[in-house]
């Protein structure tokens, strides 16, 4: 089976030779996520996230603009937080984006606040499912009529349009009763964080049933970090370095400063790593959760030599899984590593929606 790999651009100021240390060299900036982009285009990836965090980093959007005309085969999964944006316009910067990219883009939509606004979760949820509703309508070439609970519209299609015709593959997560219906009834890709092989399959099966509830199937992706080196132990061994100057108060300070510091997928992995405690933070054989001592949101790597990792992958291929999302630190670094190691041996492409 075909299965699309990615990679990820530390848009957000996240990327460190040891977790906790800033370094000058690796900060958000334009050069080094550049650099990153066209590094995991070399390499062969098929996609590369771009986060977005409005107190942190890049802007999303206009980076992605700027990328686009420097690369030629990878596509871009832009993220855009709801909460940022009025969803016609965000339809034109969609149509705009793709035809600079040539058909190249992909959307991970995230259910945000606006800065400076806080609402509860579910009405959150529920203005995410209304605004993702209205993109499919306009990028679909559709009349939309719209008269929702957060945006009442009744508008044109707009005259720009995507190079196929239609909206771009939406992915999107979450973990919470609100996040999952809302994935289920909006999106395309389901994407979850690291976890085990079973709770992967348990998450998938759940999924399956919510959307089968709105008449829907979805695809399903896994974003996780990865540390592959040519034996376990050198593998193990870079897995304890990241973390050999961390300072405990530091990684709480990490995680903390997240917007999603309190989540049900923040909890879920504070979880995994509370239960791996007693085994060096493996939650089972080759998933280390130590990553998540200084990171808010994916917060475990898949750890070992190129053949155990490339049967990681497969194992959450078995349960479901089309879609991978990696990264690891340096992130440039461990892109070279992985694309040497471990691509060759996937059979992978573009994920078909």
């Amino acid at each position: 089976m075909t299965v699309e790999v990615s990679w990820f651009s530390a848009l957000c100021d996240d990327d460190y030779e040891f977790l906790g240390q800033p370094d000058p060299a690796l900060a958000s900036s334009w050069d080094h996520c550049r650099n990153i982009v066209l590094n995991a285009e070399k390499g062969g990836f098929d996609n590369i996230l771009l986060p977005s965090g409005y107190a942190l980093g890049l802007d999303t959007t206009a980076f992605a603009a700027a990328i686009g005309v420097l690369t030629k085969t990878i596509r871009l999964l832009m993220a855009v937080r709801i909460g940022e944006t009025w969803p016609p316009q965000l339809a034109r910067q969609i149509a705009t984006l793709d035809r600079i990219l040539g058909g190249r883009l992909t959307i991970n939509i995230i259910s945000s606040d606006m800065p400076g606004e806080k609402i509860d979760s579910e009405p959150r949820y529920r203005r995410t499912v209304e605004a993702m509703h209205i993109l499919k309508t306009l990028l679909n070439g559709e009349h939309l009529n719209h008269q929702g609970e957060h945006y009442q519209f009744d508008l044109a299609p707009p005259r720009m349009t995507t190079v196929s015709g239609k909206c771009p593959p939406l992915y999107f997560g979450g973990l919470s009763p609100a996040a999952k219906d809302a994935a289920a009834e909006g999106c395309d890709v389901y994407l979850m964080w690291p976890e085990t092989v079973q709770g992967a399959k348990d998450l998938v099966e759940d999924m399956k049933a919510r959307a089968a509830k709105f008449g829907r199937t979805l695809k399903y992706g896994f974003r996780s970090h990865v540390i592959v080196r040519e034996t376990e132990e050198e593998a193990r061994a870079y897995a304890d370095r990241l973390l050999s100057k961390l300072d405990a108060d530091k990684g709480a300070e990490i995680r903390n400063k997240s917007l999603d510091a309190q989540t049900f997928g923040v909890a879920r992995q504070a979880e995994l790593r509370e239960a791996s405690a007693a085994n060096d933070g493996y939650i089972e054989d080759n998933l280390w959760t130590g990553i998540g001592r200084a990171r808010s949101g994916c917060g475990a790597a898949i750890v070992g030599n190129p053949d155990q990792v490339l049967a990681k992958l497969k194992a959450y291929q078995d349960v479901g899984i089309e879609a991978f999302i990696l990264s690891g630190y340096p992130h440039i670094n461990e892109c070279d590593m992985f694309s040497r190691y471990v691509l060759p041996k996937l059979d992978h492409g573009r994920l078909t929606i």
